[in-house]
């Protein structure tokens, strides 16, 4: 009789131990990683290097990490509308280099905006702070 009550308490803690070690996995938690959204927002200066990356890179951190990093998502549209707002400007200047200059100086200015934004924003980003739409279009809500 004894050797079966110590089996049976045997598999009691037995089991629950193992349902103790199902319970500490846990999917859906978010994670806080300020230095995944300073990258995020540094990376827009790629386009100095390689003109085309500073759209591409944040773009793809966005979708990979948005529901795993907090204020990811936020931080992710600010970068993406920058990045549009930035494009749509520079196609339009363009063309308005023919009306007396202003397109010259309009990308100037652009070009200065793009390289300080994505600065400011960085150490926004490191402090938990929002991000500063300065100058954006919200083409994604």
């Amino acid at each position: 009789m004894c050797n079966i009550l110590s089996n049976f308490a045997t598999y009691i803690v037995y089991h629950q131990n193992q349902s103790k070690k199902m319970e500490v996995i846990n999917h859906t938690a978010k994670r806080t990683d300020n230095q995944l959204l300073v990258i995020a927002h540094v990376s827009q200066l790629l386009t100095y290097v390689t003109g085309f990356g500073g759209l591409i890179v944040p773009l793809v951190i966005w979708l990979t990490q948005k529901d795993k990093v907090i204020g990811m998502n936020e931080h992710g549209k600010a970068i993406v509308n920058f990045q549009l707002t930035l494009i749509l400007l520079t196609i339009i200047s363009i063309p308005a280099i023919l009306l007396l200059g202003l397109g010259i100086l309009m990308l100037i200015f652009i070009g200065i905006v793009a390289f300080v934004l994505p600065i400011v924003n960085a150490v926004r980003a490191s402090n938990n702070e929002p991000p500063s739409l300065f100058m954006t279009i919200r083409f994604i809500s």
